[in-house]
């Protein structure tokens, strides 16, 4: 698709807000969430995060008082100071899951009083789980009137359980050979996935010793169970052989298995199979969808992101571009079949899955109306498609890229770029990017970087070099860089205007010969650890803004306006270096973590950031409001109306509260 000229954007901006005052009869219920209710992961199935309520609104946002705190401190040990899970709310009854087992909490949304609850039985698969405590919430449906909860589990098993009293539902699954194990109600996904396994003790050891587990809900569309996996993370891997985790769905009122897609192509005529060399795709895996999904169902599509293969930093073991990794999939929800498929990173070894839900808006480009799904990523790109086709909106284009020269690995010649929307956050790292609030600082930062090879987007990891005087590489952004899934990206669906949080953030993987970490290690170069990048005393590395909110037009690919997360925080502001010096807002080094109402962007600062949440104009970026939690945000929030009152929960905790649920509304 070639690039068209770009609309005039006040006089668009100006029409944009104007149709924005204008009701758009059944779009809600086009995206499966009817008004008032949050029965998504991200609202509604096209992950917008939006909610047309606005009781709540510039006005009287200051209003707001404490409604009800719910406590998660009994629910296992891992999460007494934080949550990932974000609520949803169908039918007068909220949901969440929490703790280390992950069990899922029915509440009264008016109190936070817990109406039912469902804990798994114990296996050794839910001990062997590294994502014990990253359960993001449930997925909802309705079979033959009846609304069904389906959850899985760190150990790997789907339940469908009954939305008003949490009873596993009869005829859904059958009986397992698990003591404690529902006669029915349950779906054991290891039979699924066909690797050799043991219901009580999963996966082999002799094939993976993580196996294999889960951290996103589900998403159900047109009548089938839509179901992603994850594993331990790619940093602390230090073999090449995995489990895949690929894509499965299920029939939402059975149970029975209707369809896989592998996410590494296993047969030499699949579609990708020529894209791992080596005979990689015969052992390789970790390839899977850890991120919330998003579907279409006017399409019958539903949207996949995907991440790196076994390890994180080296791929010199398998060779080629990788497909399916680190790539948005679109498949046919009934029969599992790729539709259209997009790779945001070949051979990705810079740990920069796609770590967050793909946001579907309907947009208007140069006067033609596109069905669109953007995809924003740790690189900080906003990926644009016809959901529908998977043509770029604009040219996506492959460019030059630095090369890799640790032994043995491959890196891709180019990369791709979307030429529009540009860039919302620093990409790569220069001198010029370095921390200078004082000449002592900036000293000390070129002192620290000197020991580092620096360079653009996509600079490759490296092992010590001591001709070279380095230690490792350093990229930018880094693996918890650009926009991740802790704040993410909500969109407008009634403007088409898209609102993403980021950090600057950098990572400098140190790679070591495997057998020198792990002696059991059959990968040549490991990483021990992400490979955070230390500033001098304490202090980032780099220049401010350290975290931002940028607003997008999708219409135009333009940026409309981006603002600080928040100010300047203590430990910057109280830096003994730093005494007597006008230091700037820097913005808090945290992910904003959002939900966009018809009136307003609300937005919390993020874990490690300050206890407050604000209403920002969505035109202007401009904030209007700000109020104090119990506890700063953990993950994404959400709203509803229940009993003609609007509420906003957000998850949070730490700072000497429990992780738990603030729940929000007007006195």
């Amino acid at each position: 698709m070639n690039q068209s000229p770009i609309l005039r954007r006040s006089l668009w901006t100006g029409l944009v807000w104007t149709l924005a005052l204008i009701p758009f009869a059944g779009e809600a219920q086009d995206r499966g969430n009817p008004h008032g209710e949050w029965r998504y992961w991200g609202a509604d199935a096209w992950s917008t995060r939006y909610s047309p309520l606005d009781q709540i609104n510039a006005e009287n946002f200051e209003d707001l008082r404490l409604a009800w705190v719910w406590r998660g401190d009994n629910y296992g040990t891992e999460t007494v100071n934080l949550t990932r899970s974000t609520p949803t709310y169908v039918d007068g009854i909220l949901y969440t899951v929490h703790g280390d087992t992950r069990t899922v909490i029915a509440m009264d949304p008016a109190t936070g009083e817990t109406l039912w609850t469902f804990r798994e039985p114990h296996t050794a698969r839910w001990e062997r789980s590294p994502r014990k405590n990253y359960g993001k919430g449930v997925a909802y449906d309705e079979v033959d009137g009846r609304g069904i909860i389906y959850h899985v589990t760190p150990a790997f098993f789907l339940h469908a359980l009954d939305a008003k009293t949490g009873r596993p539902v009869e005829g859904f699954g059958g009986p397992l050979p698990l003591e404690g194990f529902p006669e029915t109600g349950t779906v054991d996904l290891l039979e699924a996935l066909g690797y050799p396994y043991d219901p009580y003790h999963g996966i082999h050891d002799s094939i993976s010793t993580d196996g294999i587990t889960n951290s996103s809900p589900p998403i159900v569309v047109n009548g089938v169970v839509v179901v992603g996996s994850s594993h331990e993370q790619g940093y602390y891997q230090f073999h090449q052989q995995d489990v895949r985790g690929d894509i499965m769905g299920f029939d939402a009122r059975t149970g029975a298995h209707r369809w896989t897609f592998e996410v590494i192509p296993q047969s030499p005529d699949a579609y990708g199979f020529d894209t791992w060399e080596n005979d990689a795709w015969q052992w390789v895996g970790s390839v899977s969808a850890w991120a919330p999904l998003s579907a279409d169902p006017e399409l019958d599509i539903v949207y996949i992101p995907t991440d790196p293969p076994t390890v994180d930093y080296f791929g010199g073991h398998h060779p080629g571009n990788n497909l399916f990794s680190t790539s948005i999939l679109a498949l046919n929800a009934q029969t599992g079949e790729r539709v259209w498929h997009f790779q945001t990173v070949h051979h990705d070894i810079w740990n920069y899955d796609n770590p967050h839900a793909p946001n579907l808006v309907n947009i208007t480009v140069d006067g033609v109306e596109i069905p669109a799904l953007v995809q924003t990523t740790k690189q900080s790109f906003a990926y644009t498609f016809d959901r529908a086709t998977g043509e770029p909106v604009w040219p996506i284009e492959e460019r030059p890229v630095p090369q890799s020269d640790v032994p043995g690995e491959q890196t891709s010649p180019t990369q791709p770029f979307p030429t529009r929307p540009a860039a919302y956050e620093m990409q790569g790292l220069t001198e010029d990017d370095l921390i200078d609030f004082t000449p002592e600082l900036r000293q000390m930062a070129l002192d620290i970087v000197s020991q580092y090879r620096i360079g653009p987007l996509f600079n490759p990891p490296a092992i010590p070099n001591e001709e070279e005087g380095i230690r490792a590489a350093i990229h930018c952004p880094g693996a918890n860089g650009g926009t991740n899934i802790p704040g993410g990206t909500v969109v407008d669906p009634e403007t088409g205007i898209l609102y993403t949080a980021s950090i600057k953030s950098c990572s400098a993987p140190e790679l070591l010969r495997g057998t020198d970490v792990d002696p059991t290690s059959d990968v040549d170069w490991v990483s021990i650890g992400p490979g955070g990048v230390p500033g001098p005393q304490g202090l980032p590395l780099w220049k401010p803004p350290f975290g931002r909110i940028t607003a997008i037009d999708m219409n135009t690919g333009e940026h409309l306006w981006w603002i600080h997360n928040g100010d300047t925080p203590d430990f910057v502001l109280n830096h003994p270096l730093l005494e007597g010096v006008d230091i700037p807002n820097t913005g808090q080094r945290a992910h904003a973590t959002k939900l966009v109402t018809r009136s307003l962007l609300i937005s919390a600062e993020g874990r490690g950031a300050r206890p407050l949440m604000h209403a920002i104009d969505k035109r202007t970026g401009e904030t209007l409001g700000t109020v104090e939690m119990p506890a700063t945000s953990n993950t994404a929030p959400m709203t509803y109306m229940h009993e003609g009152k609007q509420y906003i929960v957000v998850p949070v905790g730490g700072a000497g509260m429990p992780a738990g649920l603030a729940a929000f509304a007007l006195p």
